[in-house]
């Protein structure tokens, strides 16, 4: 499981790294906008944040990643014991909340129940407009038009469709489809691009891969 940890206090962001880990491998931002941009930029199955950040509150990076579209879980972590406090916690988009002081059991519990409700809720199924994919069956249709795809594409392609109408650029590209294991050249990305566009755009009237010159790509539905 990978989980982001947005959390200023050192010493408590490590004991909880250090307790997380073998089971999952845990990202930490010390900061609300360093956690942001980590967010955008990987895909995590959890995000963890804390309430009291130094420069912008944990709800406020809550609410970002919510209006950006990001649907990842997130849990948030309060010293506030109030019950408004929750409310707005939950009403700004977070998952589950959790009161400081709190046991690392329950912590756990948490993340695994997150984790599982998350899981129910998804469907294996990817669709956008008319294209849609089987990432598990390595199969991909446009309309009724069979997609021949490499393994690269597919993962590619996948990445795409989970993030529908978003400017990705090839930095996001890189470490979420290759993640960090090869190191190819942004054209090789640009070769990967081009053959799905010969896959699944060339035939049709209306294009879904768009080059925004100088960022990078999307799909459009």
């Amino acid at each position: 499981m990978q989980l982001l940890l947005i959390e200023d206090e050192k010493e408590m962001a490590l004991t909880i790294k250090e307790k997380l880990e073998p089971d999952s491998k845990v990202d930490i931002a010390f900061l609300g906008k360093e956690g942001e941009d980590l967010a955008f930029n990987r895909n995590y199955d959890l995000i963890i944040i804390d309430l009291s950040l130094p420069d912008k509150n944990g709800l406020e990076v809550c609410q970002t990643l919510r209006k950006e579209g990001i649907i990842t879980p997130i849990l948030i972590l309060t010293g506030e014991s109030s019950i408004d406090k929750k409310v707005i916690a939950l009403e700004s988009g977070a998952d589950d909340y959790l009161t400081k002081p709190f046991s690392f059991a329950e912590l756990k519990a948490r993340i695994k129940a997150l984790f599982r409700r998350a899981n129910q809720n998804y469907s294996p199924i990817l669709k956008v407009g008319d294209l849609t994919l089987d990432p598990e069956r390595k199969t991909a249709k446009r309309g009724k038009k069979t997609i021949h795809l490499r393994r690269k594409e597919i993962s590619l392609l996948e990445y795409l469709m989970h993030n529908p109408g978003r400017v990705l650029t090839r930095d996001m590209i890189l470490n979420n489809v290759w993640g960090g294991d090869e190191e190819p050249l942004y054209n090789t990305i640009d070769v990967h691009i081009k053959y799905l566009r010969d896959q699944m755009d060339r035939k049709f009237s209306k294009k879904m891969i768009k080059t925004i010159y100088g960022l990078g790509y999307k799909l459009e539905g």
